[in-house]
């Protein structure tokens, strides 16, 4: 899959590979069939057949029996991997499952903590990597309600192909670019969530663009659920 990713062109290089826990206990007690070096071992295969793969990640802290030298393995995995994002969350048990019964509870203060020492960790390392995107040319696919201040900011807004989220400063002299539109541009800023351009260099209008300029079809109107009246005898 990692070589027919990396050469067949119309398949973006980015990937979301569901980590939950770097400790190879935990994983196992969730029933995991995957351990860390596996895991940092495709991870691996994935940067060296695609360098410029976007990586995103789910973690869970604080499931049942997480000592802090787990959430340690789980720290070493995020920093090893270096994920464009990780989705993290606190565990929570849920009536009915088997890890909701099962001893050495998280007490919530020892998870938020974790949780927060994480999630540091893991905007750091998204910063970094979208720093490395500054000055670069890319090309993003605009879409509608990506970016909240577009109208504030004269901006549009949408995903470059390895999914990053970007802000496109409109330029007056250049058709404005429409929902479904591909432009080029050069990335002059970077957040930990989002990069932003302030040169654009070309837009490309689509037949999706050209779509999103219709007029809104009228909505179906719904007749309701029909009903069955009893007779009475």
């Amino acid at each position: 899959m990692i070589e027919a990713m990396a050469t067949t062109p119309n398949v973006m290089h980015q990937l979301h590979m569901p980590l939950q826990s770097g400790s190879n206990e935990i994983l196992r007690a969730m029933r995991r069939s995957y351990r860390q070096d596996k895991y940092l071992g495709i991870i691996k295969k994935v940067r060296a057949a695609m360098p410029d793969a976007a990586i995103t990640t789910d973690i869970i802290v604080g499931f049942p029996g997480e000592t802090e030298e787990d959430f340690l393995q789980t720290m070493h995995v995020v920093q090893e991997a270096r994920f464009t994002m990780a989705y993290t969350f606190l565990y929570s048990p849920r009536p009915g499952t088997e890890a909701a019964d099962m001893p050495d509870q998280i007490p919530h203060a020892v998870k938020q903590d974790r949780y927060e020492r994480l999630v540091a960790v893991g905007n750091q390392i998204a910063w970094e990597e979208n720093l490395k995107q500054v000055g670069k040319v890319v090309e993003v696919l605009v879409a509608q309600g990506e970016g909240r201040k577009d109208g504030d900011t004269d901006r549009v807004s949408g995903r470059t192909p390895d999914y990053r989220l970007v802000h496109v400063t409109v330029d007056p002299h250049q058709p404005r670019p429409r929902p479904g539109d591909v432009v080029t541009a050069v990335v002059t800023q970077a957040a930990p969530f989002h990069l932003v351009t302030d040169t654009l260099l070309t837009v490309r209008r689509t037949k999706a663009g050209d779509l999103s300029e219709l007029p809104p079809q009228t909505p179906g109107v719904s007749l309701g659920m029909p009903s069955i009246r009893v007779g009475q005898a």
